[in-house]
C-alpha cells in the first residue's frame, strides 16, 4: 500500500520499491494460473450423495448437474463432453425442467457409506416421461483425481414407454432402475431424461432400499385402488339412480365417472401395468385426458343448463369440448406440440365452469353454489399440477396425487349436489302432488278394485296360458310338445341313476272306421274316454300324452316285464270301454308297443323303437300288446 508521512509543514508520499512491486505482481500471476488449472478440477466437481441401507425415498438425485439437449439426439460421449467442459448447471425450479424441447442429461455420484455392497432402487417420480437412459461406472476410491471418459461408463439400463412393460427390471408403474455399490465405494451416473418432442422433465430421483419402494408402491396402489373403486361405485350407483328416475342428467355423470376412471388409471400408468402390456403410446394418455375433458364439459352443461341460462358463456364451453375433440386428434396423430397447446388452452378454459356455476347460483340454482365448490377443487388441483409441472413448487406425492384425489373429492361433491338437485325436484313434485291429494283418494279405492280384478284375471289368464300350453285341448292330457320335454328329462334321470323305463306306444283300432261310421263327434268323443280310462288305471307318476290323432304315449318307471303286464291290463280294461252313440254302444279295442330303454339314445330313439312295436301289433291282428325284443 501507499503510505503518507506528515509533519507540521509539509508531508512527503513514500512509493514501493520496484522489487517489491514486481514480487507482488508475481504473486497475483501465480494465482491466476493456479486457479486457470484448477478449473477442469473446479468444473468436474463431482455431486456425491451418501447413501445408506435405510433410503425411504427422502434422498434425491439429478438437481444439481444438469445439461440441456435441445435437439434430444445427443449420445453419451457429447453429453460427458459437455459435462467435462463445465456446462452442467443445477436446476435453477423447485424440481422441472418447465415445458422443453429434447432431452436433458443428469449426472450424479452416489457414495455407499457402508460396510457392506448395497443395492438401491433409483425412482423417476412423474409418469410424464418417454424414455430414461442410465449410464454407470464404479468409483473405486472415495475421491478420484481423473475425471474418465465416456468409454469407461456401462449402459445399466434403458426404460421407454413405448416398449412392453414385462422388459422392466422393477415392475412399478412408473420408471426404476436398479443401481448396485460396492461397500465403501462411489458409483457415478449419467442418466438422459427424454421427453420426445417436447415435455416436462423432473431431474430429481427417489433414492429408495427395494423393501421401503416396494411398502411405498404398495401405498400408492392401494390409494389409487382405493380411487378407481370410488369411482367406480359411484358411476355404477350414478347409472342405477338414472334407470330408477329415468333422469339423463345421472347418465352423462356415470359416464363422467367412467372417463375419470379411464383418464387415471392411463394417466398414473396402470393401464400400461396391468391392461395395454404391450407397445404403448404418450398418445394413450392425452385421448383419455381428452375423453375426460370432453365428458366432464358435457356434464356440466346437462347439470347447469348453460344452454338455456347462460348461452353466452355456453358457446365458450361448446369450444372446450371442440377443443377436447382436437386434442383427441392430435394425440391420434401423434402431434405432441399441438396436443399440449390444446392441453394448456382446455386448462386455461377449465374455471368457466366455476363462473357458470356461480351465475347459475345467483338465478337461484341452489345446488349450482355446490357444484362450482366441487369443480373448484378440480381447478385447484390442476393449478398445482401446472404450477409443479412449470417448476414453480416442488413434485412431491402429495401434489402429484393431488389432481386424482381432487377429482375425486370433485365426483362426490357432484354427486352430492345431483342428490339436492333431485331433492328439490321431489319436494316440487310433492307439493303439486299434495294439490291433487284427494281427488286422487276418492279415486283410490275403485283404482284398487280395478287394479285387483285385472291382476286376478291376468292370473286366471296365466294359469290357463300355462295349462294350454302343456295339455291337449280335447283330452286335457299331455300334448306332444309336453309330453317329449317330461319324457327327456325322465330319460336324463334314469341314465344317470340306472332306473328301469319303458314306453308304450297305444293306438285305437279301427278309428277311421269309427268316424266315418259315427262321425267326428263320437269319435272325439271315444278319444276322452280311451284318455280317461288310461288316466285312471295309472299311477300319478307315469307320464301320459297324446302323439296325435289317435295316437298316445305312455312313460312308465318299469322294466320290459312290469311295462308289458301294464300294457295287457289296460288293454283288457280298454275292451271293456263303451261309447253311446245313437246307433247303440260303441266299443273298440287297442293295439300297444311296448319298448323298455337301455341306455342308450334317447326319445325319439325310444319312441322309434315302440312305434315298431306297434306296428307289429296292428300287423299281427289288432287288441293286442307286442314287445320290441331288439333294437
Amino acid at each position: 500500500m501507499n503510505t503518507f508521512r506528515l509533519n507540521r509543514h509539509n508531508y512527503t508520499r513514500t512509493c514501493p520499491r520496484p522489487p517489491a512491486l514486481l514480487y507482488r505482481a508475481a504473486r497475483w500471476l501465480k494465482y491466476l494460473l493456479t486457479t486457470f488449472a484448477l478449473l477442469p478440477a473446479i468444473c468436474l466437481a463431482q455431486n456425491v450423495i451418501d447413501v445408506g441401507a435405510h433410503e425411504d425415498g427422502h434422498h434425491r438425485t439429478g438437481r444439481a448437474e444438469i445439461w440441456h439437449d435441445p435437439a434430444g439426439d445427443s449420445a453419451l460421449g457429447s453429453a460427458y463432453a459437455a459435462y467435462r467442459r463445465g456446462e452442467f448447471q443445477p436446476l435453477r425450479s423447485a424440481g422441472s425442467t418447465g415445458l422443453e424441447p429434447g432431452a436433458f442429461w443428469s449426472h450424479v455420484v452416489l457414495k455407499n457409506t457402508t460396510a457392506a455392497a448395497l443395492t438401491l432402487h433409483i425412482e423417476y417420480v412423474d409418469h410424464q416421461l418417454i424414455g430414461l437412459e442410465v449410464y454407470q461406472r464404479a468409483l473405486p476410491a472415495p475421491e478420484r483425481t481423473s475425471p474418465g471418459a465416456a468409454a469407461d461408463f456401462q449402459l445399466l439400463d434403458r426404460l421407454s414407454l413405448e416398449a412392453p412393460f414385462a422388459e422392466r427390471d422393477i415392475p412399478h408403474n412408473r420408471f426404476v432402475f436398479p443401481v448396485t455399490i460396492a461397500a465403501g465405494q462411489s458409483t457415478e451416473l449419467m442418466v438422459k431424461f427424454s421427453s420426445a418432442e417436447i415435455g416436462f422433465v423432473f431431474p430429481a430421483m427417489r433414492i429408495w432400499t427395494p423393501k421401503a419402494l416396494r411398502s411405498s408402491h404398495n401405498l400408492e396402489t392401494y390409494l389409487a385402488g382405493f380411487l378407481i373403486g370410488g369411482f367406480s361405485l359411484m358411476a355404477i350407483f350414478s347409472l342405477l339412480a338414472g334407470v330408477a328416475s329415468r333422469t339423463k342428467v345421472y347418465y352423462t355423470y356415470s359416464a363422467y365417472t367412467l372417463s375419470k376412471i379411464v383418464a387415471w388409471f392411463t394417466i398414473l400408468g396402470y393401464t400400461h401395468q396391468f391392461l395395454i402390456t404391450g407397445e404403448f403410446h404418450w398418445s394413450y394418455m392425452s385421448m383419455a385426458g381428452a375423453l375426460s375433458i370432453f365428458c366432464g364439459v358435457f356434464f356440466s352443461r346437462r347439470f347447469l343448463r348453460t344452454d338455456k341460462y347462460t348461452p353466452r358463456l355456453d358457446y365458450l364451453l361448446k369450444l372446450k369440448m371442440v377443443n377436447a375433440g382436437f386434442l383427441m386428434v392430435c394425440a391420434a396423430l401423434e402431434f405432441k406440440a399441438l396436443a399440449i397447446i390444446s392441453i394448456t388452452i382446455a386448462l386455461l378454459l377449465y374455471p368457466l365452469i366455476s363462473l357458470a356455476a356461480v351465475l347459475r347460483w345467483r338465478q337461484g340454482n341452489r345446488e349450482a353454489l355446490l357444484f362450482g365448490l366441487a369443480w373448484s377443487l378440480l381447478v385447484f388441483g390442476l393449478v398445482v399440477q401446472a404450477l409443479r409441472d412449470l417448476g414453480f413448487v416442488q413434485h412431491n406425492f402429495v401434489n402429484y396425487y393431488w389432481p386424482p384425489v381432487a377429482s375425486f373429492f370433485e365426483m362426490i361433491t357432484i354427486m352430492v349436489a345431483m342428490g339436492i338437485k333431485v331433492r328439490r325436484l321431489r319436494l316440487e313434485k310433492d307439493a303439486a302432488e299434495h294439490r291433487y291429494t284427494k281427488q286422487l283418494e276418492r279415486s283410490k279405492a275403485e283404482l284398487e278394485s280395478l287394479v285387483s280384478a285385472r291382476t286376478r284375471e291376468l292370473e286366471l289368464a296365466k294359469i290357463l296360458a300355462e295349462r294350454e300350453a302343456r295339455t291337449d285341448a280335447l283330452t286335457g292330457i299331455h300334448n306332444r310338445r309336453s309330453f317329449f320335454a317330461e319324457a327327456k328329462i325322465r330319460l336324463d334321470l334314469a341314465r344317470r341313476k340306472k332306473l328301469p323305463l319303458s314306453l308304450l306306444m297305444l293306438d285305437i283300432d279301427h278309428f277311421k272306421a269309427i268316424n266315418d261310421t259315427h262321425g267326428h263327434a263320437f269319435g272325439d268323443e271315444a278319444l276322452r274316454a280311451f284318455s280317461r280310462r288310461i288316466a285312471e288305471s295309472i299311477r300319478d307318476i307315469d307320464l301320459f300324452g297324446r302323439i296325435g290323432g289317435e295316437e298316445f304315449a305312455l312313460l312308465l318307471n318299469e322294466d320290459r316285464y312290469g311295462a308289458l303286464d301294464t300294457a295287457q291290463r289296460l288293454r283288457r280294461e280298454l275292451a271293456k270301454l263303451q261309447v253311446q252313440t245313437p246307433a247303440g254302444p260303441l266299443c273298440f279295442t287297442t293295439s300297444i308297443g311296448v319298448a323298455s330303454y337301455r341306455g342308450e339314445g334317447g326319445v325319439d330313439a325310444l319312441m322309434h323303437i315302440a312305434d315298431g312295436a306297434l306296428y307289429a301289433a296292428k300287423q299281427q291282428g289288432r287288441d293286442q300288446a307286442v314287445e320290441a325284443l331288439s333294437w
